[in-house]
């Protein structure tokens, strides 16, 4: 079933890999968008709103305690584990997920981009000075010692469906350093990707040989800018994703499958060949 999959990966010992929240999917961490691409539930929280506005870092905050609980009791998949493994046989080039779980770095995965970001920091708009997540979680409790009686489902990256639920009163602490606003570092809807990270991302795709598209509708222009890079080098793009994705017409191998799937076994095939030939 997979045999085009593991000959695209075979041929190519320079791959680079994006990845979206469909290989995330797996580890209990729920995705943005449906097999047409459009969203499947409330529509996360935008920069602008987020810096302007007290009322929605209440918001996000007391909807952000709760999700961050499951989110980081999250364990990798075969799928990061299957990816690991193949940039630790030679295979990949550079991993760059739009992720913000960390499970890739879990599961191994060492020449990797974090796009936008990692939950498991907050770093002050001001002046700059971070702090762990779970320092965060302590302050928001003592603040709000209420939040500890909610629950509500998960949400993609680490937010909650918290509904019936009056954020008004909610805390949010601020920066002990300077008085600043507290965010994840992050990179919200409406925000800009670090440059330097871009520019990594050009620089592994100039080196490479092929691109691999796991989990991703592309829906997102940060991603979709380096498929289209990938198109104007004459890279071979495939992809693994249930449903469309924004650059359907640019690929030269699709599978619409589940991404663990595709990838461990191709992964175990990949392995037994090289078995055979040792």
């Amino acid at each position: 079933m997979f045999s085009t999959l593991l000959d695209f990966i075979a041929a190519h010992e320079r791959i680079f890999v994006l990845t979206g929240a469909g290989v995330s999917t797996a580890s209990g961490i729920p995705d943005y968008r449906d097999e047409s691409g459009n969203w499947k539930q409330q529509k996360p929280m935008e920069y602008r709103e987020f810096v302007d506005r007290h009322e929605a870092r209440q918001r996000y905050w007391s909807r952000s305690f709760i999700g961050w609980q499951r989110f980081q009791r999250a364990q990798p998949n075969p799928a990061h584990r299957a990816l690991a493994r193949l940039e630790q046989l030679g295979r990949l080039a550079r991993t760059v997920t739009q992720n913000v779980d960390g499970l890739h770095q879990r599961a191994g995965s060492r020449r990797l981009t974090e796009l936008h970001g990692t939950l498991s920091s907050v770093a002050c708009l001001d002046c700059g000075s971070v702090i762990p997540r779970e320092t965060m979680q302590r302050r928001l409790l003592d603040a709000n010692p209420g939040l500890a009686l909610l629950s509500a489902p998960g949400a993609p990256d680490g937010d909650a469906l918290l509904r019936d639920f009056d954020d008004g009163e909610v805390r949010v602490p601020d920066c002990r350093s300077c008085g600043g606003i507290l965010k994840p570092e992050v990179v919200f809807f409406g925000e800009t990707v670090p440059a330097i990270r871009v520019q990594e991302c050009y620089a592994a795709l100039q080196r490479a040989d092929a691109m691999l598209i796991v989990g991703s509708s592309l829906m997102v222009y940060s991603g979709f800018r380096f498929v289209r890079e990938a198109a104007r080098l004459d890279l071979p793009i495939a992809a693994i994703n249930r449903g469309k994705t924004r650059a359907d017409e640019l690929l030269s191998l699709k599978h619409e499958t589940d991404c663990a799937a595709a990838l461990v076994a191709v992964l175990d095939r990949f392995d037994t060949n090289l078995a055979n030939h040792g």
